[in-house]
């Protein structure tokens, strides 16, 4: 047992290397070392490469023993004696179903390796996206409340000279309580962010196991390129699984059809009799028939071939879903990217103009103290407005580009 100072230490190292704060790669790349889903996909596809090394083989041999033609009746009724038809008989017996048979339960053990892989291929394209959106939630989150931060700094001093403006005479007593209230209303902005940035660090949590994750670094890139995803579409991982399911569905045919196939056995048997007579030694072979398959076996086929299709319908579905919806994901990102535009552009450089011409007027006596801390607090509006639009940008570009892009697992 290695000792508790020992112990005590590693937990702490371990605890500080995922206490750093992580870029928005290293988030990606942690979610995929750690997600417990990513662990449970490994086990399918280890357990479907196990299960079909036995694919297409031969059952087990039978053992056979017994004792042959033994009197019941007669003057040697229930005894052994010099009877030349009573034997000890030991023998080993192989079924050997047909080569079709044991060639679909290959195929079938391969399809079912390619299913798990693409099962595995989406469900790791589902842990990136969602620690990416858990990442880009809380950097934008915390950068929000770091942009409150700053406007209620701002309005700190002007608060306090509001007992001056009262007793010179240039606020109303009923003006001298307008800052406390446009403070409290950014409290209650502020306490909604910070439920935001909690809910954002337990979801990074959840995917990257760090219990308590910081970001580093800047945003991903916004960039998309429309005709590269659109190309790419026919090797999403969502066809790709089908395409799984279509061999599996083309294996489970190729097996009833098998079906209509004979199948045969052999046994070699050592016949053991009194020594007057000596031994004897058979070989014998069976041969299935597969008789009436308009009631038995076509049934079943028709069946499994109707699957088959139904899989390669719903693979057309969904490609068709897919175009669409990457259609409607690129018009989204085009319309939040203009909003983006408009806010950076117009909306705060007009907000941040006002307040400064407020903060002007305010100096040279012609603005009230009201006029400047509704001015701040717009402009505090703007700026959080501006940081939600970025995030939408930001948002759309991670989704999309992990969604569609054929590159990333």
């Amino acid at each position: 047992m290695r000792p508790y100072w020992l112990m005590l230490t590693s937990a702490l190292f371990a605890s500080a290397a995922h206490a750093a704060p992580l870029t928005f790669d290293a988030a990606l790349k942690l979610a995929g070392e750690t997600a417990p889903s990513l662990e449970a996909k490994a086990l399918d596809v280890r357990a479907a490469q196990s299960a079909a090394v036995a694919a297409g083989r031969l059952p087990n041999p039978k053992l056979r023993f017994g004792l042959d033609n033994f009197p019941i009746s007669g003057p040697p009724a229930g005894r052994f004696g010099p009877d030349s038809m009573t034997m000890a008989t030991v023998g080993v017996m192989q079924d050997v179903p047909n080569g079709a048979r044991r060639r679909a339960a290959r195929e079938r053990g391969a399809a079912d390796i390619g299913a798990a892989q693409a099962s595995q291929v989406i469900e790791a394209r589902n842990v990136r996206i969602a620690a990416a959106l858990a990442w880009v939630d809380l950097c934008f989150s915390t950068r929000r409340l770091a942009a409150l931060d700053e406007i209620e700094a701002a309005l700190e001093p002007l608060r306090k000279t509001a007992p001056s403006q009262l007793a010179s005479g240039a606020a109303r007593p009923a003006q001298t309580v307008e800052p406390e209230q446009l403070l409290a209303a950014l409290g209650d902005r502020r306490a909604d962010l910070a439920a935001a940035v909690a809910k954002a660090r337990a979801e990074l949590a959840r995917w990257t196991g760090d219990a308590e994750p910081e970001v580093a670094g800047g945003p991903p890139d916004k960039k998309i390129d429309p005709a590269k995803l659109r190309a790419g579409l026919d090797r999403h991982p969502s066809l790709l699984a089908y395409d799984a399911m279509g061999r599996q569905a083309g294996a489970d045919v190729a097996a009833a059809r098998a079906e209509k196939r004979p199948d045969w056995s052999w046994e070699l048997a050592y016949q053991r009799r009194d020594p007057m007579w000596g031994d004897m030694v058979s070989l014998e072979g069976t041969v299935s028939l597969p008789l009436f398959g308009k009631k038995r076996q076509d049934p079943v086929i028709t069946a499994r071939t109707e699957t088959a299709s139904r899989v390669r319908i719903e693979r057309e579905a969904t490609q068709r879903a897919l175009v669409a919806q990457l259609d409607a994901d690129l018009a989204d990102h085009l319309m939040h990217h203009n909003r983006l535009m408009r806010a950076q552009s117009t909306l705060v450089p007009l907000a941040k103009r006002k307040a400064d011409l407020e903060r002007s007027s305010y100096a040279a006596g012609t603005a009230s103290l009201s006029d400047v801390l509704q001015a701040l607090v717009a402009l505090a509006e703007a700026r959080v407005d501006a940081l939600d639009r970025e995030a939408d940008v930001v948002r759309d570009a991670v989704r999309i580009n992990l969604t569609y892009e054929t590159s990333n697992p």
